[in-house]
């Protein structure tokens, strides 16, 4: 050290002065979260949006009739403040919290979920998760258009806080349903000022306009940049929150991401750059995490492309997709290209959910997959059309993305190129049907099978694959109606099979969910789901920067 230095350093000791603390250090202090939600969001309509990044934000602005326990995800009372289920499981009455308060100061009614169950269930509005309202009586027949009297649909309110559902079947996990961000309110006046009740991308979801029921109130958004929500001083339960903000990041570089929090400009980050991962999980880093998901990545096939003639031959054979699975090397994309205790994923559905593993697997036989390729007219590829593969651009997507890009090359013969998109634009080219094969990832939104198979029927908004099969679609059918959980599960054991006779998803792996956190943040417990309730999360005061390389 230099005697200039030495001198600096001894006159600041002398003086009691301390190392000026970094941004995070400095927002602990103050009360306010930093978490980069790796995207810029699709938007805030709870009602519309499909990702997990935009749940989180919604949220924290908006609240169901329950909430999701933070360490056991387990439904908790939330706007409703109680409930009773008659005896066959199939009518289930909520009783509303009496101080409950949209962020205007209206009161939260009955009428206003009523309201909102009827707008997600609108054929206008398109909403990709409408199916999740699905096992309301008479609400598939409403959203599919079947009816437009929706006094036949099971939703009534009986009084201002007195909400009835009524269900096709008793559904066991229908408490878990309810925590999802789809059956999460509108305010009805903001909504139908900005336009009919299925009209979408309103402004009603910009600072200002906005107003919610959920702990957290929109202050600001600078877009592809950060979303800072505030405390709800209205929030019926507002003395138990202990954040004043939450700034929500989008950052979606992963190296920029790490950088930002190794620099104290993050509380959490969305991910870890994969090829850190393993090193930092030897490195025994305090600040990796690597929680259980109920999560799995998989690639989809669209079956139906229609600007390509050559390739839609291609894709619309089930040869053609049985080969392209049957060459992925599982093994290797756990242990050496994502290396993060990921695990190969032969099914569609993770091992023990709610029970339930299935029998059937993916076959992984490379002599079979090229057999299968010359059957269907392409002889080591011989013939075959260039595909596309679309991905959102992540470090991590792309890493993928070029490991398959080069197993069907080696194996197959298999010209693949690989286009990537801003997150935004990718989910409007899945929804749109827009893609030849492209990354896909499916988290539980409930720990039951039915997450995970349902999506596959053949008018689910989230299949988007153009692939139907009548028998699939029954034997799901037939599980939603069944109340003995065995005979439950082998419907869905003959429905997987069925999935993975067809292929029009590839699954690669099983996940886990892989992020970096500051000693500050408390409350942020390992959940299956990942699903993290605000209002629980606290901050604590912790001089330096976050611990690491």
């Amino acid at each position: 050290m230099r005697p200039s230095v030495l001198l600096l350093a001894l006159s600041l000791l002398a003086s009691g002065c301390a190392p000026e603390k970094d941004t995070a250090s400095r927002a602990a202090e103050a009360g306010v979260l930093i978490i980069n939600n790796s995207a810029e969001p699709a938007g805030l309509d709870p009602q519309v949006v499909t990702g997990v990044l935009e749940s989180r934000i919604v949220s924290a602005l908006f609240e169901g009739l329950v909430e999701p326990h933070p360490r056991t995800s387990e439904p908790l009372p939330a706007a409703a403040e109680r409930w009773e289920v008659s005896p066959d499981g199939r009518t289930w009455t909520f009783h509303l919290r009496a101080g409950a308060r949209w962020s205007n100061g209206d009161p939260v009614t009955a009428a206003d979920f009523a309201f909102s169950y009827r707008r997600i269930l609108e054929p206008g509005l398109a909403s990709e998760y409408a199916w999740m309202l699905h096992p309301i009586r008479g609400a598939r027949d409403y959203n599919q258009g079947k009816t437009r009297d929706f006094s036949r649909v099971g939703v009534r309110a009986t009084g201002e806080r007195t909400l009835v559902l009524e269900l096709e079947h008793a559904t066991p996990y229908f408490l878990q349903l309810l925590c999802h961000h789809s059956w999460l309110p509108v305010h009805p006046p903001t909504i139908l000022k900005a336009g009919p009740i299925d009209a979408q991308h309103g402004r009603w979801t910009q600072p200002g306009a906005l107003v919610g029921n959920g702990a957290f109130t929109l202050e600001s958004w600078e877009v592809a940049r950060r979303i800072r929500v505030t405390r709800n001083p209205l929030y019926w339960d507002v003395a138990n929150v202990a954040l004043k903000a939450v700034e929500f990041r989008a950052i979606a570089d992963l190296y920029t991401e790490e950088r930002a929090f190794r620099g104290g400009e993050l509380h959490i980050t969305g991910a870890v750059p994969p090829y850190k991962v393993h090193r930092l999980i030897q490195a025994k880093d305090p600040a990796l995490r690597v929680d259980p998901y109920l999560s799995v990545s998989f690639i989809r096939v669209n079956t139906q492309v229609r600007d390509n003639p050559a390739v839609a031959r291609a894709l619309g054979d089930v040869r053609v997709r049985q080969a392209l699975g049957r060459v992925l090397d599982r093994q290797l994309m756990a242990e050496k290209v994502l290396r993060a205790g990921e695990s190969p994923a032969l099914s569609m559905t993770p091992p023990g959910t709610a029970g339930y593993t299935s029998r059937h697997a993916w076959s992984q036989d490379r002599d079979s997959a090229r057999r299968l390729l010359a059957e269907a007219g392409y002889p080591e590829g011989k013939g075959f059309p260039r595909l596309e593969y679309l991905t959102n651009t992540s470090e991590g997507s792309i890493l993928a993305a070029q490991a398959y890009q080069e197993m069907w090359r080696r194996e197959l013969g298999i010209e693949v190129v690989i286009r990537n998109q801003e997150w935004k634009i990718y989910l409007q080219s899945l929804q749109r049907g827009e893609y030849q094969l492209a990354r896909s990832a499916w988290t539980g939104d409930y720990n039951d099978p039915n997450t995970f198979l349902e999506m596959f029927t053949s008018r689910n908004e989230m299949n988007q694959t153009g692939w139907a099969d009548p028998e699939y679609d029954r034997l799901i059918g037939l599980a939603a109606a069944e109340g003995d959980p065995a005979r439950r599960h082998e419907h869905f054991q003959q429905a997987e099979a069925r999935l993975i006779e067809g292929a029009p998803v590839l699954p690669v792996v099983f996940n886990k969910s892989k992020f970096l956190i500051r000693p500050e943040v408390e409350g942020w417990h390992p959940t299956l789901l990942d699903v993290h309730p605000l209002k629980q999360v606290r901050l604590r005061a912790a001089a330096g920067a976050a611990a690491g390389e």
